[in-house]
């Protein structure tokens, strides 16, 4: 499927491709060493319009607020308490693209629970987020309705996404995501670095 030009005001959001989700813990996503390749090819064309969203674990349960403590009561393991902070970091084939200036911290599923992200999306005009990482059918697709409410045209790495249940993964993508078709574009990745490459053009 061929994409239209991306404009020089899209960004690329990498969802929460960090260590508690690539290694051997609850969480743990095996997909991910199978979208990494296509995620370094986005980080590679949009390296200056890439920004990665972290998915940040509380002390404990009952540090969480809401119904995220009965939701950590059920994940301890994936509390502060347990888990080694540094867990949290990108993982390492990343870790070239990610600096402190282009990470921002959530504690929600959407990326828009992030107010700096919120902040940065209007301080450089934002009009089109382009998503890969994790999971799709969880923090990737909350991101994505998000944007969507917005006003944003989102784009989504049809080969980029994932999830630890590659069911829901498939669900999101045929039949849940689609449905938005007139607001979200499900592409490859060569259709996006194409679509970047033809709006460089076009300046």
């Amino acid at each position: 499927m061929r994409l239209a030009p991306l404009s020089r005001n899209t960004l690329h959001v990498v969802i929460d491709m960090q260590r508690i989700f690539a290694e051997e813990t609850v969480w743990h996503t095996p997909v991910i060493a199978g979208i990494v390749p296509n995620v370094i090819s986005l980080c590679e064309a949009l390296q200056d319009n890439t920004l990665f969203a972290k998915f940040m674990l509380p002390q404990s349960a009952d540090a969480a607020s809401g119904c995220w403590k009965t939701y950590y009561q059920h994940w301890t393991a994936m509390t502060l308490d347990v888990m080694p902070a540094e867990m949290q970091d990108v993982i390492d084939p990343l870790k070239r693209f990610a600096n402190a200036g282009n990470e921002f911290e959530k504690f929600t599923y959407s990326a828009f629970g992030s107010s700096w992200f919120v902040a940065y999306l209007k301080e450089h005009a934002i009009d089109t987020i382009v998503f890969s990482g994790v999971e799709t059918d969880v923090c990737v697709y909350a991101s994505v309705l998000d944007a969507v409410d917005a006003g944003y045209r989102v784009v989504i790495a049809a080969d980029a996404v994932g999830s630890s249940d590659m069911a829901a993964h498939h669900a999101t993508m045929t039949h849940l995501a689609p449905r938005l078709s007139d607001q979200v574009d499900i592409v490859p990745t060569a259709s996006i670095v194409n679509a970047w490459t033809e709006g460089r053009r076009e300046r």
